[in-house]
């Protein structure tokens, strides 16, 4: 199991996940999904990390649930995470979802529960479970409406067909397009451009802009204002600043 999902862990604040299961177009065990989830709580608990990437080796990102392991009656989920690890419950850090090949049914699920995605120009995008009798359980429907226009997530739902790279970026599901092979390389280069910024800053931007859709429109800046405030308060906030004015690189300290 240790040899199915590798991570790497950077001088760079990255921690890179790779599911490595190209054999099984690096389906989902639980064993996968019990490694995931912990490699993404050594990702929130580090001080050292700032922003993660998953991706899938071999050319492909993942084909979602090993239905070999689901007809032994297993379920590639964590108590608290969802499925892979990941779905239910995202990191606090910033994911990136480094796409090459296909990602389809759990594979499409993990890349919507991340926060930014970088796929190659030839990667696919899906959700199949409607062809297997089963239903995208694992954040699939919730998340595919807010992502693309409702009728196209319908479509693709319903039909189970893929949506192709160029669309998905078309649409904003793809912040950032490669030629096949680069989406790891893109994707690091975006996770250095978030690692540079202040930790505390970043963690606290990523949090409003998760939980800010769910709030009355009228208690907006009331529910902003005790997130925030300790970031205004902070030694990383006068390091900003101080650099800023001394024309010199920031020496975060992330409190």
């Amino acid at each position: 199991m240790a040899d199915e999902v590798l991570v790497e862990y950077g001088d760079d604040g990255i921690a890179v996940i790779t599911i490595n299961r190209p054999e099984s177009r690096n389906a989902v065990t639980r064993a996968v999904a019990e490694a995931i989830a912990s490699a993404l709580d050594e990702l929130d608990e580090r001080d050292d990390l700032a922003v993660g990437i998953i991706t899938g080796a071999g050319g492909t990102f993942c084909a979602g649930m090993d239905l070999k392991a689901f007809l032994r009656g297993e379920r590639p989920h964590v108590a608290g995470r969802g499925f892979a690890g990941l779905t239910e419950t995202p990191p606090r850090k910033p994911l990136i979802a480094a796409v090459e090949g296909y990602a389809v049914a759990g594979g499409c699920e993990i890349a919507l529960a991340s926060d930014l995605v970088v796929a190659a120009e030839d990667a696919k995008f899906g959700l199949p479970e409607v062809k297997r009798g089963l239903v995208a359980v694992a954040g699939g429907l919730l998340r595919l409406p807010g992502r693309v226009p409702y009728q196209i997530a319908m479509e693709l739902a319903l039909t189970g067909d893929v949506l192709t790279a160029d669309r998905a970026y078309h649409y904003g599901l793809v912040n950032r397009l490669t030629p096949p092979g680069g989406a790891l390389k893109e994707a690091r280069l975006l996770a250095s451009a978030i690692a540079a910024n202040g930790p505390l800053a970043v963690r606290v931007t990523k949090r409003v802009l998760v939980e800010s859709p769910g709030w009355p429109r009228d208690e907006l800046f009331d529910r902003q204002k005790p997130i925030t405030e300790l970031v205004f308060n902070s030694e990383d906030a006068r390091e900003g600043a101080s650099a800023f004015t001394e024309k010199r690189a920031p020496v975060w300290r992330g409190r």
